[in-house]
């Protein structure tokens, strides 16, 4: 999934903060033998990996600030994306309530909005089909 994943931004894995930078179009994720489990690490670079799909480059989806709606969105659209490239993965999910809480946190924020889960899983889902490559035509005879 990683080194599959066309169009990717640029990896850095230093120690520290877990983050997609995207006037950088680069990810940084710390290296694997600094989180608990390999899970967690999975869980976080995939999330970071579902925001990089956001970038004018690819899915162009809008970012937000810190707090703000479309953050909050951005938030909810990279756990669940994350959450489904877990289960593509075959990675067994150790972490699912620590991603449970943080998607509920970002939902209480959002509370107003109803139609926010669907839309947040169909964003969550282009970005998984980016990320794996999958095009329109792969999806619809899939469909089929």
């Amino acid at each position: 999934i990683i080194s599959n994943y066309p169009n990717c931004p640029t990896y850095t894995f230093e120690p520290g903060e877990a983050a997609y930078f995207p006037t950088l179009d680069k990810i940084n994720c710390p290296p694997i033998q600094d989180f608990k489990v390999p899970e967690e690490y999975y869980s976080t670079l995939f999330h970071e990996m579902i925001h990089s799909t956001g970038h004018k480059s690819r899915l162009a989806r809008t970012f937000g600030t810190f707090g703000d709606e479309k953050y909050s969105k951005e938030e909810l659209v990279a756990e669940m994306g994350a959450a489904m490239l877990y289960g593509i993965a075959g990675i067994e999910n150790n972490t699912i309530e620590n991603s449970a809480s943080y998607i509920k946190s970002w939902l209480s924020a959002l509370k107003d909005d109803n139609r926010l889960i669907f839309h947040a899983s169909a964003q969550a889902q282009k970005a998984i089909d980016y990320i794996l490559g999958n095009t329109e035509e792969d999806q619809i005879s899939t469909a089929s």
